[in-house]
């Protein structure tokens, strides 16, 4: 009997062909059916589309289904007054984020994120990356927004919440569908609670539109204060740096070695303003005292060894300002790591978030604030402080106050 050649055993036969085209159309009819059954009525340029999403997709990205609902909090990530000028920085955006993040889960829905984030301009000095002892700039990056798969790994958040930005071709699909099924397709639910919209008809609507709060999107967020309501850790979005910045991360540390980190917050945290007997106040009295480097050196000096390596996180761009740390410690900046940094960081928010992750990786990390209770923190003042008061220089409090 005359054997087969390789090129023979290995062609598919007409047979088998048909098996796995019979396949992919039961699989798309599947996915078909649980749309219906999901919305109620048929959408076929929208169920088309994501069918052809769903069985072609490269591997490893994650794959939307067709009975999917979605969660959209707006078309950017909100600060105080929705003015980006005013706007305090990445936190801020962040505890923006972390809210509507957590209501899709709550609501078992996709969440669609804001495909950019704006930045405050006083936020985007170069002057924090180009460090140096005896110069300093107040040239700014380029442009007032970036991109928000430039900050976050969109695929890795969607492991926890299943995520798409409002500019892609699937968001684009969903609304028109949404569309085609009128009163089931969106509802506008400005003031209405999430434990309403998870137990009411809106359920069963493929679009919930949250029209957020006019002061910010975490104002919507009631039990924020409360961490035991808190489902997602204020570590999350930290740890969802986009890759590039992550990878980044990683060769600094591997170069620091073992390391300490501290996170000096000053500059718009300094700001203050006269009461109207002229008397200067502050929110955080003890602040500008506790960040100085002589103030700094005795906070840490019991948890943290003389030669150690410092890795110091800033917003403080004086020119040499950390300079007398260096009586005790060997000073490392990211500004010390151009060579990794420069090719890839566009903004102060991509800088803050790449130093974040080095940061966390420090054998002994201070925070400026307290975060959790069992925080190391260059301050004992407050992160959140409504009142103004009297800011304090010295040791000697009651010295200070009676002057």
């Amino acid at each position: 009997m005359a054997t087969m050649s390789k090129a023979q055993r290995t062609k598919p036969t007409p047979g088998s062909q048909r098996l796995v085209l019979l396949c992919i159309v039961v699989f798309a009819f599947l996915l078909l059916l649980s749309s219906v059954i999901s919305t109620g009525k048929l959408g076929l340029p929208y169920q088309q589309t994501l069918i052809d999403y769903f069985v072609w997709s490269p591997r490893g990205k994650r794959h939307h289904s067709l009975s999917e609902k979605y969660l959209y909090w707006g078309n950017r990530i909100d600060c105080p007054g929705k003015n980006c000028e005013t706007c305090a920085g990445l936190g801020h955006q962040e505890s923006s984020l972390r809210c509507a993040l957590e209501e899709a889960m709550f609501l078992n829905r996709t969440f669609v994120m804001p495909s950019g984030m704006c930045i405050n301009p006083i936020h985007n000095k170069k002057g924090i990356l180009n460090r140096s002892d005896n110069k300093t700039t107040e040239e700014g990056w380029v442009g007032s927004s970036c991109a928000m798969d430039s900050l976050y790994d969109i695929d890795l958040i969607s492991e926890k919440i299943p995520v798409i930005l409002d500019d892609s071709k699937t968001w684009h699909i969903v609304l028109s569908t949404s569309m085609k099924l009128g009163e089931r397709g969106i509802a506008h639910v400005s003031g209405v609670s999430r434990h309403r919209l998870k137990e009411s008809h809106y359920s069963n609507l493929l679009i919930i539109n949250r029209t957020a709060s006019p002061l910010a999107w975490f104002v919507e967020c009631k039990d924020r204060s409360n961490r035991s309501a808190v489902m997602l850790p204020y570590s999350f979005l930290p740890n969802m740096a986009a890759a590039k910045l992550r990878n980044a991360a990683e060769k600094i540390k591997a170069q620091l070695g073992d390391y300490d980190a501290i996170h000096v917050r000053r500059g718009d945290k300094l700001k203050t303003r006269k009461d109207r007997f002229g008397v200067e106040r502050i929110q955080f009295p003890h602040l500008d005292r506790d960040t100085r480097p002589e103030f700094i050196l005795r906070r840490i000096e019991k948890r943290i060894p003389r030669g150690r390596t410092l890795f110091i996180g800033s917003n403080e761009r004086k020119p040499g300002f950390f300079s007398p740390l260096a009586i005790r410690y060997k000073l490392a900046y990211s500004s010390n790591f151009s060579e990794i940094l420069d090719p890839i960081i566009e903004n102060n928010y991509q800088l803050f978030m790449m130093e974040r992750l080095v940061m966390m990786g420090a054998k002994t990390y201070f925070k400026t604030f307290k975060e959790y209770e069992t925080d190391l923190t260059l301050t004992d003042d407050p992160k959140k402080n409504k009142n103004w008061e009297i800011p304090v220089y010295t040791m000697d409090e009651r010295k200070e106050e009676a002057s």
